[in-house]
């Protein structure tokens, strides 16, 4: 694979392109928001609730959504800043507005324990079993986009499998530490 050439601009100044030109990179680009945001996830719902306080699965919800979209936005813009290039302002902004949008996975990775926890509170569960089955689910979702991400770029399906399970390794860990803590 041979890397793309910086291309020349106006004024002799050369600039690389902001992204991979390989496209099977530009799909685990996104999927890495599915991870990351599904890790995050995890590590709300194991922190929001705890033993001998009232459960509030919509204001968990709610927190989980705000975070996500505060780490996405904190995600995209250090980005923008970490690879700022010279060009006008007009130019800067777009850049600015393209690497927030790009943190849009990390935001949907969070949904399913979002719905999770709204479906808790219309139905009344026990916070015990909505924060086990959020653990479990959210592990689940790592194996599974540890092995999408791989498979995405490449890797042969063994691989990837290990892949999963590396993922996967993550939300055991979180599991492990919501029992120890609480």
């Amino acid at each position: 694979m041979t890397e793309q050439q910086p291309q020349p601009q106006e004024g002799g100044l050369t600039t690389r392109p902001p992204h991979s030109p390989h496209p099977s990179h530009r799909h685990a680009d996104w999927m890495f928001g599915g991870v990351y945001g599904t890790v995050l996830a995890s590590a709300l719902i194991a922190a929001l609730h705890q033993d001998g306080e009232d459960f509030t699965p919509f204001y968990d919800a709610s927190w989980v959504l705000v975070t996500a979209a505060t780490a996405g936005l904190a995600h995209g813009y250090a980005h923008h800043m970490a690879s700022h290039r010279e060009g006008s302002g007009r130019r800067r902004w777009r850049l600015l507005a393209r690497a927030l949008w790009d943190e849009w996975p990390l935001v949907v990775a969070t949904l399913p324990t979002v719905l999770l926890l709204a479906a808790a509170g219309l139905g009344d569960w026990d916070a015990y079993d909505v924060t086990a089955g959020g653990l479990g689910l959210n592990t689940a979702l790592l194996f599974g986009w540890g092995a999408l991400v791989a498979l995405r770029v490449g890797h042969r399906l063994g691989r990837a499998l290990m892949f999963g399970l590396a993922d996967a390794a993550i939300g055991l860990a979180i599991i492990a530490a919501n029992a120890l803590i609480k």
